[in-house]
Formats: C-alpha cells, structure tokens, sequence
C-alpha cells in the first residue's frame, strides 16, 4: 500500500474500495447502455433505408455517395428490380434477361455480390419468368445495402446535404 493511503482509518479504505466497485459497475451498466442504444440506432437505420429508396432526393443522395465509393451497383440493381415488378408479364423475360446480364452474370458490367445458390436460382428462373423472379437477389442487395454502405452513408456529406436539401 502506498504511504498516503496506510495512514488512512480502515473505514475510509473501505469506501473506498465499496466506491470503486460501485463506478466499475456504474462503468459496466454505462457501456452496456451504449451498445444497447447503438444497436437500436442500428435497427432504426436499416428501417430507413427503405424511407430513403423510396424519396428521389434520398436516391440520388444516396447514390452520389456510392459512386463516390465506386459500388453503386447494389443500388441500381435494387431498383431495376423494383422497376421489373411492374414489368407486363409479356416484357419480363427480356427485362429479365436485361437485368441478368447487366449486374448477375459473372463478369457483369455492374456485377453484385450474390452467393452462388442465389446466382443459380435466377439463371434457372429465368426459364420462366415471374414478378419474383429476383425477389431473394434483390433482398440480398437491400441487406448488403443496409448493413454496410447505408452505415457509412450516414456519416457521410452526401446524408448532410440531403438533410439540408429536404
């Protein structure tokens, strides 16, 4: 024990200690609290994405930044999927195609990370093409979207200005 503290009462070594167990805890429950309150900003910022695809001023906010970062591709594929929906049934197979080959055919020009059983199904979906055609695909892009690029858009100039735009 160092000099100043052994000429201490027992007592007051006591609160001390009974102190500094107290912040340790206080410490513990406050880190605690900040995870927490990260992960709910987490969850609220993979709810807004969507609020943020569906406004042209978040879109385009959006997309000045991903071509900042050179990886727009998640989000045009995004919305030439959500374009295709609406596609007459009698179009959708070369829409379809279109789509394929502009962003899942490896080698794409503006190829997305897909796993490969995902890149499986629409090549063989494509056979017969359907509104939900690129539903799973399109889902993985979102999700690759929320829980990363959106993330750093937050942080980014491209968000601030869209701020102040809207």
């Amino acid at each position: 024990m160092c000099k100043g503290l052994s000429s201490l009462p027992a007592s007051c070594l006591e609160r001390a200690k009974g102190m500094r167990v107290k912040l340790t805890h206080l410490a513990d429950k406050q880190e605690w609290s900040l995870h927490h309150k990260h992960r709910i900003l987490e969850n609220k910022a993979h709810l807004d994405l969507e609020s943020l695809l569906c406004s042209k001023i978040g879109q385009r906010a959006f997309r000045g930044f991903l071509q900042s970062e050179f990886s727009e591709e998640n989000l045009e594929f995004w919305l030439s999927c959500e374009e295709y929906k609406t596609t007459p049934a009698g179009l959708q197979g070369v829409k379809a195609q279109t789509i394929y080959t502009r962003f899942i055919h490896p080698g794409a020009p503006q190829e997305v990370n897909l796993d490969a059983e995902t890149r499986e199904a629409v090549l063989r979906a494509l056979e017969e093409p359907n509104s939900d055609l690129f539903h799973k695909a399109q889902q993985h892009a979102y999700n690759l979207m929320a829980k990363d690029s959106y993330r750093r858009f937050l942080r980014s100039p491209h968000c601030f200005e869209a701020l102040r735009a809207h």
